[in-house]
Order: C-alpha cells, then structure tokens, then sequence
C-alpha cells in the first residue's frame, strides 16, 4: 500500500459520514495524517491505523473522527487482514495506543516460538525432576548398598564393568545381594545379563515351558523361558523375587528377570543359578543314598521352607512366603548335595505386621499329585494364609516319601516312585485324587523296613503327621527343622564315638 492509500483511507475515515452524529464530548489527539495542518486535531475519538504492507513493513498513523460511533474502531477495514483500526477517547490517548494487529500479527516466528516453550519447557522440567530423582536414588544406593532396597536403575560404574567382563556372577551377587539385602540386582543390570546369555542346551521342559542352560561370560546359568499363556507365573516369580529379601542357600539363587525379543517373538526369561543334577524328581530316578545322604535332603529342603514361611520383622524384613505347588520337580539338587527349592509362581505372601495377604492374579492350580485334603474338597480355608502353609507341610510330607524310597537299607533300596503311584493315573485329575485322597483316605505305603533303621523311622513319624486330615493338626516347618536337626546331632555324635 503506497503512502497516497494511507493518506486516502485516513482522509476517509476523518469524513466519514458519521460525522453529523449526535453531539459528545471533543477529545485533543494526535495527528500525523496529511489532511492536518498541527500536530493535534480535535475529534470524538482519536484513532490509530495500522496497515501491514506486502513487504511485511508496517505504516502507522494517527488522527481524530468527527463522529462518536464506534464502528470503524477494533476492526479490520472491510474485511481486510492488514489494516487494522483502534480508537480512544482521552486527550492525546493515541500517542502510544497498540492495535491489535500490533498484538496478534507479529508473524509467525512470534507463534511459533510461543508454542515451543508452551511444550517443550514443561518437558524439559519433567526431565529434569526425573534426572534429580534419579541421581539422588543411585547416590542412596551407593550409600546403602548393604541394605535391601538397591535401587531399580543400578550404578553406572558397575554396570560398565559388567558389560566388558570384569565381574562374575558371584562378584554381582556379592557386590548387590550381601546377607540381609535383595535377593535381586539392580534392574539395568538384569537387563544387561539377560543380554549377554547365551542360550546352550534345552534340559527341561513342562506345561510352564522350557528350561535352558545358558552361558554368560563362561559360566552357566539356568534360563527359565515361560510360555505365552504362563505369564502370570513369570510375573509372579519375578515381583517375588525382586521384592522379597529371599536370598537363601536353600531358595534357588535369583539372578535377573527380562522380557526379551527372540526369533520375532515375545519372550519370558527367568535367569537363575544352575545345577547340573537338575531337579530331586530327576535326581532320585538314578541315584540312591544312604541314610545319612537321605536326612541331609530332607534338612535342606524343610531349611528352605522354614526361610519362606517365617516373616522377619523390621525395616528390612521380609514377609511370609508360602510356596503351593512344593514337589520333587521344583526342588533342585545342588553338588553339596542339599537342595533348594525353585519355582514360586504360585506363592502366597502374607506380612501381619503390614496386614496384608496377597494370593497373586494366576489362574494356574498347583500339582494335583501332591494336593491337600483340604484344596481337593474345596475346604480350604482362603481367606487365611496358615491354610496355604498347611498345604506346604502335606507335599513336603510326600517328598519326603519319594526320598526315603530311595534310600539303602540293608542293602535293598526300592525303585523310584511318585506318591499315589499305585492308586491313580499317570496324569490324575482332580476327581481320581479327590477319591482316593478325601473319600477313601489313602496314604503312601510305609515298608515295614523302614522302622530297622533310626532315621527312616524318625522321618516315616515325621510324614504321617504331614498327611493329617486336619491341617491345624499337622507338623510346622519350623518343628520338623527342629527334629531333623536334632536328629541329624545324635547322628553326628554316634559318628564322633565311633
């Protein structure tokens, strides 16, 4: 728009028709249009124009309107987006007045950076509370890295060291899980190992999956792949294991959890230590033992339930565990010949000083082979976690069994059973173990030769007060410990005197 366009869009609004109004109160204003001959002009209104040229300069000038009505005023000319008019009414009130093409025209630059730091600087404070929290937890950990609670995103320095083969396993597990802490490593550095795993031989499958022995830096671990339907177990064990203070030499070692992309498929990893006897289920089809060999599984196995069933009250306590589904399958034997137990996907876990009992969300039930009287019949009490412990007690009742079958005895020993052999179906269902359990009331069969021996006798005691009809009538985990301990003394003793 040339400077004779400003001057006659000025000119016309000054003469605008509207000037025989009715009669208001005259204000002084400035003037800077050609028509005025001062300075200032005295109007009904002073006005400002502002108009945007096509080369983006903008022309402004100042006047006064002969009429009091508004009409012209905050708008733009007759549709025009570059011409914009504000008026005032107030001596020289034009002198400095901003229109609104001054406010919401400034160009794009102006939107654009408005709306980056509309976004982006929220983002940016985001991040850096998350840094700050970040920082401030690996600093806790280094301080207290003894304690239970090692914070999930690890320490950078170490996990450097992990990834170029400065630590073994047993240097993570001591630098993270010392006595009294997590039974877990950080998280980073779970991820990190589970990465580094490299798969070597299939040893074991079942409904759960696949059990591989893996290789990391030259050692072996154990790979747990859990099927695609299974995955509330995996959940489980790992929520288990990365909460719980649970590391014990008779609880199958932890050593990461991942959620990992293999062959264009989704897998679940659970990586724990590995032993090649494999599984006591395993272990007892091809090794028998005498009855001193017999009473150290037995211990090892109630040693690890003891661990699980008790809570250790205090600021870094650990809440009662029990396991539902203990059988020989998920017992491990480990090359001193005691044994640890493995596979919690089913665990209850109940804190009475936290006032909580969490059942977990697994549809999947435990062994039907080694159920309760109570869980065939429905009876069992759910509400209450001592019925869950109770369950416990009956199936290591029934291993118990299973390893004494396989212990010498005046040089006979009796070929591998599973309990209930000779009674049901090589895969039961619920209703063949219900009849024989609940309605008939069977047992296992105790051999008579069992009671020349002082340790089988003690032990066979020890299994009928497992299988109760009544669950408050059965053993705790915590008297058999005391009993086979005591027991396993006087052997030692008789051993010493000879």
């Amino acid at each position: 728009m040339s400077q004779k366009d400003i001057w006659l869009f000025s000119l016309a609004v000054l003469t605008s028709p509207f000037s025989s109004a009715t009669v208001a109160t005259e204000w002084t204003c400035v003037c800077d249009v050609p028509s005025c001959k001062e300075e200032t002009c005295v109007g009904k209104k002073c006005f400002v124009t502002e108009i945007v040229e096509s080369d983006g300069h903008r022309r402004r000038t100042r006047g006064c309107f002969n009429t009091n009505v508004m009409e012209h005023c905050s708008s733009r000319v007759n549709g025009n987006m570059n011409v914009v008019v504000e008026c005032c009414a107030s001596d020289f009130c034009n002198k400095n007045l901003t229109t609104h093409l001054s406010v919401e025209e400034k160009g794009p630059d102006a939107s654009v950076t408005s709306l980056v730091l509309m976004t982006v600087l929220p983002s940016l404070l985001i991040l850096l509370l998350l840094f700050t929290i970040l920082f401030w937890k690996v600093r806790q950990c280094n301080r207290k890295r003894s304690l239970a609670r090692v914070n999930d995103f690890g320490d950078t320095e170490f996990l450097k060291a992990s990834i170029v083969g400065d630590s073994t396993l047993g240097d993570l597990l001591d630098e993270y899980c010392t006595t009294g802490s997590g039974s877990g490593l950080p998280f980073l550095v779970q991820r990190t190992v589970a990465r580094q795993i490299t798969l070597v031989e299939c040893v074991g499958k079942g409904r759960f999956g696949e059990v591989w022995r893996g290789m990391w830096q030259g050692e072996n671990v154990a790979v747990k792949i859990f099927s695609s339907r299974d995955e509330q177990s995996w959940f489980r064990e790992t929520e288990i294991y990365n909460t719980v203070l649970l590391r014990h030499e008779n609880i199958l070692g932890f050593i990461a959890s991942d959620m990992t992309s293999r062959n264009s498929s989704t897998q679940l990893w659970l990586i724990t230590h590995y032993h090649n006897s494999g599984s006591l289920y395993d272990y007892l089809q091809s090794t028998t033992m005498d009855s001193e060999g017999c009473l150290q599984l037995a211990v090892s196995i109630i040693c690890g339930l003891v661990h699980l069933h008790v809570e250790i009250y205090g600021t870094q306590g650990k809440p009662a565990i029990a396991h539902r589904d203990l059988k020989s399958r998920n017992i491990l034997v480990k090359e001193n010949k005691q044994c640890c137990i493995a596979d919690l996907g089913l665990a209850v876990i109940h804190s009475q000083s936290g006032d909580y009992l969490d059942i977990g969300n697994n549809p999947r039930v435990g062994t039907k082979r080694y159920m309760a009287p109570e869980v065939l019949d429905e009876t069992i009490r759910t509400d209450s976690f001592e019925s869950y412990k109770q369950t416990d007690i009956w199936a290591y009742g029934l291993v118990l069994w299973e390893i004494s079958r396989r212990t010498i005895i005046n040089g006979m020993v009796e070929d591998y059973r599973t309990p209930f052999f000779d009674v049901v179906p090589h895969d039961p269902s619920f209703e063949d173990m219900k009849k024989v359990v609940c309605i008939d009331q069977q047992r296992p069969n105790i051999p008579n030769t069992w009671c020349s021996d002082n340790i089988l006798s003690a032990l066979a005691k020890i299994m009928r007060e497992c299988w109760y009809p009544s669950p408050s009538a059965r053993l705790t985990a915590l008297r058999i410990k005391k009993t086979l301990n005591k027991l396993k003394s006087s052997m030692d003793q008789t051993k010493q005197e000879c």
